[in-house]
């Protein structure tokens, strides 16, 4: 320590030096490990730093340092109770949206049929219909007859059209 250091710094480099390894075997006594302990034995003294109090006049430094300690430790144990908690809250609604898409599938899925309505939009409306009845609402080639009051053969070739129409748009 040196003569041109304010008295502030002088107080917690006295402190420091004095009962940091006291309040690092506490530290560890009290938690079971070495690196926590240490992790706390530091933000004791910086939380004393940030406080800016005057701890020359400390009639029992090791009461304070542990105090302090205390608190931060039940602070700990709050914020690792809230992170708990929101973590299974986080939990829950993943297993709520589970099958669910995020807003970046559906905004592909929207993307993907804004293209398949622009390249439809040429076809003849029966081909158009049984393109989207098959590949879209996953109905069978008799559904769909059965549904436009066609013949699964036409069905067949308004689906050969529609694919080829496709094809034929994807390419150029």
């Amino acid at each position: 320590m040196s003569a041109g250091e304010p008295p502030f710094q002088r107080e917690i480099a006295l402190l420091y030096t004095e009962h940091h390894s006291w309040l690092f075997t506490w530290l560890r006594r009290k938690l079971g490990c070495r690196q926590n302990a240490a992790d706390l034995a530091q933000d004791t003294f910086a939380r004393i730093l940030n406080a800016r109090e005057t701890v020359a006049t400390l009639r029992e430094p090791r009461a304070y340092l542990s105090t302090t300690a205390r608190r931060l430790l039940i602070d700990q144990a709050r914020r690792k109770q809230i992170e708990q908690a929101y973590l299974q809250e986080l939990a829950l609604t993943v297993d709520a949206l589970e099958g669910f898409q995020s807003p970046e599938q559906v905004h592909t899925t929207l993307e993907a049929l804004e293209q398949i309505a622009f390249i439809l939009e040429g076809l003849h409306e029966y081909s158009r219909q049984a393109f989207v009845l098959y590949y879209l609402e996953d109905m069978t080639q008799q559904q769909i007859a059965r549904q436009l009051k066609l013949s699964e053969r036409t069905v067949r070739k308004y689906l050969i059209q529609a694919l080829m129409h496709c094809s034929h748009s994807v390419d150029t």
